[in-house]
């Protein structure tokens, strides 16, 4: 009773810590206090609240967030110094964008470990299993969108499996789009993507559900389940 109180304590204080790591907007402190807290529940058997998994996805999204957009930049530079026949800057360029798709590949790998082998398995309510699927999901949409060859290619399988899991696990009777709104992003993988499901959403628009590609055939109700 007494470890169970103190373990009790030191979650508490995590949830407090990674609370304040928000504040500070210090995020990759947030992702270490929530690490912490997804061991001590894990420990004991248990599974996050609404409100934990809920500051565990805010601290990864928003380090994820940050090397996706210096992606972005970088890899406009360096087609800028190749389009104007720059081959010194565009190769700077490139190995910094190697060094960023570095620390990309290891938030993804970190978040993905902690979602197969402590989140998902614990998931014993649908809306958790749900969260933490789509969550997976999205985590290897961020790897399929650096990735090159069979690489990107398993990353998009990946994405595409983990979204229809979520699927299957979804019950409508339980309002599960709302919780999904509130975390769902456009996303496309046509660009560059040599698979025959890919998936296409434009602009998104509060309160209208994007039709899915034709070809995307059973992706169709998922996409609505996304939005």
């Amino acid at each position: 009773m007494a470890a169970a109180a103190a373990g009790g304590g030191a979650r508490e204080e995590m949830v407090y810590m990674a609370k304040l790591a928000e504040q500070a907007e210090r995020y990759e402190e947030m992702v270490e206090f929530m690490e912490k807290v997804v061991t001590a529940v894990g420990a004991g058997g248990g599974e996050l609240t609404v409100e934990e998994r809920n500051l565990l996805s805010v601290a990864y999204k928003n380090v994820i967030g940050a090397r996706r957009a210096s992606w972005r930049i970088v890899s406009s530079i360096e087609q800028k110094e190749e389009g104007r026949g720059a081959a010194g800057h565009a190769a700077a360029a490139r190995g910094y964008r190697g060094r960023v798709e570095a620390e990309l590949s290891n938030i993804c790998a970190g978040i993905l470990r902690l979602l197969d082998e402590r989140l998902v398995p614990a998931a014993a309510a649908v809306d958790s299993k749900v969260f933490y699927l789509k969550m997976k999901g999205d985590y290897h949409r961020y790897l399929a969108e650096f990735k090159t060859g069979a690489e990107r290619k398993d990353a998009a399988d990946a994405t595409l499996t983990a979204y229809q899991a979520a699927q299957v696990s979804y019950s409508p009777d339980q309002h599960l789009p709302l919780l999904l709104l509130t975390s769902a992003e456009r996303f496309d993988l046509q660009k560059g993507l040599d698979l025959g499901v890919s998936f296409l959403l434009g602009h998104r628009r509060e309160g209208a559900v994007a039709d899915a590609p034709h070809q995307a055939g059973p992706c169709a109700q998922l996409l609505r389940v996304l939005l």
